[in-house]
């Protein structure tokens, strides 16, 4: 998990990105606020909650919520090493796939629900070497 700051931290999108299939969730929040994060993240995973087993973070503070998340989900939450990107390599990876679409001075208070869903649906959809030209919905699906 993460989060995408736009330009002037006006607002911020919820990274989730699942490490077998690759698949990306994402949010639009007003704030990088833990209360606004948590409850991205639960309304976000909730549909699939009983494929969640594990929820690793870094440590900001708009993660805070982190036992909220953890309970409501019935599963462990865990926070890498500070200063460690490299630990949540994949997730750091997606999100560079995100700014490919919103990129770093973009005003995501301009961003649509629509937009996120198109992002959600292209990332989703499209087949990647590490799983075989299988799609992370293809992959996810599956498991």
């Amino acid at each position: 998990m993460d989060t995408i700051i736009g330009r002037r931290h006006k607002q911020a999108l919820v990274s989730l990105t699942e490490s077998k299939s690759r698949l990306t969730l994402l949010a639009k929040v007003k704030h990088k606020s833990a209360d606004l994060v948590s409850q991205s993240i639960q309304r976000l995973l909730d549909p699939i909650a009983s494929k969640v087993f594990t929820l690793t973070s870094d440590n900001g503070k708009e993660f805070a919520k982190h036992q909220e998340i953890a309970a409501a989900l019935r599963a462990d939450f865990y926070f890498t090493h500070p200063y460690s990107a490299w630990q949540r390599g994949l997730n750091e990876n997606t999100n560079g796939l995100i700014r490919q679409y919103f990129p770093k001075k973009h005003d995501f208070t301009n961003i649509t629900d629509k937009d996120v869903i198109m992002v959600i649906n292209k990332l989703n959809n499209k087949p990647r070497k590490c799983l075989g030209f299988k799609t992370p919905n293809e992959v996810f699906l599956r498991q």
